[in-house]
């Protein structure tokens, strides 16, 4: 420790001596260590401020780029601040199908968030339940659920994901059941690797003792302290499904051309990079970067909050 830390250690702590020491709340203290990070604080307000665009998208787009109505094929491939033929001002021009570019990238948003999130959550709850049933009961059962996730996991999840929207088609409600298959395995080996740790603890002995249910003892014992590594887990693969998503729209297997996410928007305008008209793919992925970088520093720092063992 350095003079001047010391000598501000020492001043706080002349400052408040005699004074009942404060007693933080376990939010007061996560929001406390959380906060240490700039990084992590920006990420925070720009994933903020991109999931209120998404859920706002259509009172504040200037353009419903799902309705073909309001498509005029004559205004496309505008360059940023042209304007359309009816006079209205394209801030980041417009696509090959006359869409608005900034419309199409917070409807875009909307869709990548909402595909993003969904199929997190529901991943992380089977793959939470037949973890836990994996640790708990062990023998049989833990070798057949945990062999199960080996398999899927030797397979590259684009591999898997390709393969099912093949056969199951286009969609929103495809894409997230592609997403569930392919994601359900890494919460089953985190969560279970958790369980087990927790299961020799002292705690789950008594609650054995006490001949509590096995089900309580799952659910209100083991799970609250198999939660930390979970949630930063999710966290990532939120970013995860998204980056994956749009790598499937991109090869054209994801939504239709109708209801374009960021990884389609960016498909349309790859043919036209070389010829100038970059627009049409850069700001799509720009925001798409900044919506997985802007998660992954959130899950950085929930990392480093939640692990003790990471703690400086």
């Amino acid at each position: 420790m350095n003079a001047a830390a010391w000598l501000k250690r020492a001043t706080k702590s002349a400052l408040s001596f005699g004074e009942a020491p404060r007693i933080e709340s376990p939010l007061q203290r996560f929001w406390s260590d959380f906060s240490e990070s700039r990084l992590a604080l920006i990420g925070l307000m720009l994933l903020t401020m991109i999931i209120l665009i998404a859920i706002f998208a259509p009172l504040i787009s200037p353009q419903n780029p799902y309705d073909l109505s309001q498509l005029d094929i004559m205004d496309s491939k505008l360059a940023p601040g042209e304007k359309s033929g009816a006079g209205h001002t394209h801030l980041l021009g417009t696509d090959d199908q006359g869409r608005d570019m900034l419309s199409a990238i917070f409807y875009g948003l909307r869709i990548s968030l909402g595909v993003g999130i969904a199929s997190t959550v529901f991943a992380l709850a089977i793959g939470l339940f037949f973890g836990m049933i994996a640790a708990y009961f062990s023998g049989w059962v833990d070798t057949l659920i945990m062999r199960v996730v080996d398999i899927q996991l030797s397979f590259p999840a684009i591999l898997i994901a390709l393969i099912l929207l093949a056969v199951l088609g286009q969609g929103a409600d495809k894409i997230i059941v592609a997403l569930i298959t392919v994601q359900w395995a890494y919460y089953a080996r985190t969560v279970r690797a958790s369980a087990l740790v927790e299961k020799q603890k002292e705690y789950i002995e008594a609650a054995k003792v006490l001949a509590l249910s096995k089900t309580r003892i799952l659910f209100c014992h083991m799970l609250p302290n198999c939660l930390p590594p979970l949630i930063v887990v999710a966290t990532v693969q939120v970013a995860h499904a998204i980056a994956l998503e749009s790598t499937l729209s991109f090869l054209g297997l994801g939504l239709p051309i109708t209801e374009p996410s960021l990884g389609l928007l960016i498909s349309n305008g790859f043919t036209y990079l070389m010829s100038g008209k970059y627009w049409i793919s850069f700001y799509p992925g720009l925001a798409l970067l900044l919506t997985i970088m802007s998660i992954n520093l959130v899950a950085d720092q929930l990392r480093d909050v939640l692990n003790p063992r990471l703690k400086k």
